[in-house]
């Protein structure tokens, strides 16, 4: 109990954090006034547990009703350890958090190899779909929104994310288009419509290939917008535009030369590439979040800027244009998590507690990762031939205007 009690008295820097031990005694961290957010530990063995991974060992304790919330939320209690420990003001007491990192060999057998890429995408996108209905918006996009204005809603954001990356492309009709992890199609799709583009998406789950390719025949457009079940590294071009969005997360820093590479081949020399993804402020570390990696993405790795870069550049890929979008995924899984906790008795039915507390700390951890850890969302264009786009981004922000007002 002693070293749980040293370990929060360096994290709760703000606010105030009650622990009722298992033996009903009490301790009060933090100097903070106002009222005071109370957990109750369920057993001895929970402390413990904290002290040799806390990242993994809380959220597993919440799970399985372990650690209880006696006055609040899982987001509040994120929020008060991750918002005492900023990443912009250095995050010292978070550090101490990082324990239980994954071994050299773990690390290696966690690498994508194409089998493993294939169940790891299946372990998480291959749910019901009544689960991701449940909090993403109707077009299913399950990725970064983009806010114009904080108080806009999900589907405006999502509608305006397209808007902002169908504009980085610099399209024009007829052109092919490459969709590099296309999910449930609405990526694709909306190229085509707002742009007349050729559109072939690949992915490695079945389910979402089922769904995008009806999506397609119900819209009219199946000859124009295909989807087909292959690792990107099988993919055959060339292709005029490369997009991938909310897939590199999971090709892991060892692919990434490899990643880009392919990329480059599949790419006209006039191509242009836009590559979204999340991210790190700083330096990335070696390894996933262990609660993330076990439950939810595994095989998933976070890039700094510059792991993206060096490896981009090693390929001879010229980074056009970047952007940083600091606060933009904070803002969409919150109301992702507002969308969830709305349907939770539905979920609890579907799956089990057990699997929803599962996604509300997820969800919460994602929330406070965005808000005040190091979590960002990056946007990277891609060029081969230093010539290939206007001199200027005035395109882009003109191209943009003109989408939005297509809605």
């Amino acid at each position: 109990m002693a070293l749980l009690e040293k370990l929060l008295d360096k994290l709760i820097k703000t606010g105030r954090l009650t622990v009722v031990m298992p033996d009903g005694s009490k301790r009060t961290f933090g100097p903070g006034e106002g009222e005071c957010l109370r957990i109750r530990l369920a057993d001895r063995r929970v402390p413990f547990e904290i002290i040799r991974n806390p990242r993994l060992a809380v959220g597993e304790a919440y799970m399985d009703g372990r650690l209880e919330i006696e006055n609040g939320t899982m987001l509040d209690l994120l929020k008060l350890v991750v918002g005492s420990n900023r990443w912009e003001e250095g995050g010292k007491g978070r550090a101490k958090l990082n324990k239980g990192k994954m071994n050299p060999l773990r690390a290696l057998l966690r690498r994508n190899w194409r089998k493993a890429s294939r169940k790891n995408v299946a372990h998480h996108y291959d749910l019901s779909d009544e689960l991701y209905e449940t909090f993403l918006d109707p077009d299913m996009q399950y990725s970064c929104a983009y806010y114009t204005d904080p108080s806009n809603s999900l589907e405006k954001a999502q509608l305006d994310k397209k808007a902002h990356i169908a504009a980085k492309l610099h399209l024009k009709p007829g052109l092919k288009v490459l969709d590099i992890g296309c999910g449930w199609g609405g990526m694709a799709l909306y190229l085509n419509r707002v742009a007349g583009v050729d559109v072939t998406g690949v992915t490695l789950s079945e389910h979402q290939l089922a769904v995008a390719r009806r999506r397609a025949k119900e819209a009219g457009v199946d000859d124009k917008v295909r989807f087909e079940l292959i690792d990107y590294r099988d993919v055959e071009g060339p292709f005029d535009r490369i997009v991938s969005v909310g897939m590199f997360e999971h090709v892991g820093l060892a692919h990434f030369d490899e990643f880009f590479a392919k990329c480059r081949s599949l790419l006209k020399p006039d191509g242009v590439m836009l590559l979204h993804t999340i991210g790190k402020f700083g330096k990335a570390g070696k390894s996933s979040d262990p609660f993330v990696a076990k439950y939810i993405f595994p095989g998933g790795y976070l890039p700094s800027l510059n792991d993206i870069t060096s490896a981009s550049g090693r390929q001879r890929l010229i980074t056009s244009d970047i952007e940083t979008l600091r606060l933009h995924y904070a803002l969409t899984v919150r109301e992702w998590l507002k969308r969830f906790t709305a349907a939770r008795d539905k979920m609890v039915k579907l799956y089990d507690e057990r699997f929803c507390r599962m996604w509300e700390f997820y969800l919460c951890g994602a929330i406070v990762f965005f808000e005040n850890g190091s979590g960002c969302n990056y946007q990277l264009q891609y060029i081969r031939e230093r010539s290939a786009l206007p001199l200027t981004r005035d395109y882009m922000i003109e191209e943009e205007r003109r989408l939005r007002a297509l809605g």
